[in-house]
């Protein structure tokens, strides 16, 4: 696939040239967080597309590059967090 050019709108630059970059690998790996009322966190980014920013650079001359990404999240919550548990706080 030929680099496809495009505006994009970066945060804090405004609206900057930039080229489409095929993306030729890719292995998104899923992230797990323990949370402390017992629940964990999977998620992971899904890149979709990738785009160098023209005429811009980070502080060691990289170029600056954007992405655009959906992120697939699930949680795993103990039994007395989910919907229709039994309070354990029961009055007499």
């Amino acid at each position: 696939m030929a680099e496809t050019k495009t505006k994009i709108q970066v945060p804090n630059v405004g609206l900057v040239d930039a080229v489409e970059v095929e993306i030729t690998e890719s292995s998104e790996r899923w992230t797990d967080v323990k949370l402390a009322d017992g629940t964990t966190i999977r998620t992971k980014p899904v890149i979709l597309t990738v785009f160098r920013v023209d005429g811009h650079y980070d502080q060691d001359g990289n170029p600056i590059y954007q992405i655009k990404a959906n992120q697939v999240m699930t949680a795993t919550a103990p039994d007395h967090l989910k919907k229709g548990a039994q309070s354990s706080d029961k009055t007499h």
